[in-house]
């Protein structure tokens, strides 16, 4: 197949295969899903921070980059570390295209159970984190009043399927 490069930058590439289709070459990145159960019912740890390609914050799952030589697993312990401070046990629940019709992004969706402190030096300053209700975030990002990202509403849709509240 050949591959014809476009533009070449810092996070994403073009390219045109075939000389016909156009797309964006993008390192893959993780999501992690983490929950505690509160008294009134599940709660789900949700980062906030300026998306400049939407426009406005979003509400997300930690999420980021793997780096280079990174595994999936590292990643997602390495992002949770840095965004909120927190390790524990990973298990990864999926992985997916983020949008296979032009761009070959995957991700990784892990949860992280068995928390406990562990703090990285972040990347971010504007970022901002809090447990947020399950079943409320689910309805507030599903509805598009908030917004978010597909693994995150997939990390939540999932929690709520493996609780039996799925709506």
């Amino acid at each position: 197949m050949t591959r014809e490069a476009i533009y070449d930058g810092k996070v994403i590439r073009v390219a045109k295969l075939e000389g016909r289709w156009e797309v964006v070459e993008h390192a893959p990145a993780v999501a992690v899903l983490v929950l505690r159960q509160v008294a009134g019912g599940a709660e789900v740890l949700l980062v906030s921070q300026r998306r400049p390609a939407v426009g406005r914050a979003t509400w997300e799952l930690p999420a980021g980059l793997i780096d280079a030589g990174e595994t999936p697993e590292g990643a997602a312990r390495r992002e949770l570390a840095e965004e909120v401070g927190l390790g524990g046990t990973f298990v990864k629940i999926a992985e997916m295209f983020s949008s296979p019709g032009f761009t070959d992004e995957k991700i990784y969706l892990f949860e992280a159970t068995d928390l406990f402190e562990s703090v990285l030096p972040g990347d971010e300053d504007d970022l901002e984190f809090a447990w947020k209700p399950l079943l409320d975030s689910y309805w507030k990002i599903a509805r598009g009043d908030v917004a978010s990202s597909s693994p995150t509403l997939l990390g939540l849709t999932y929690a709520l399927g493996r609780r039996g509240e799925l709506p």
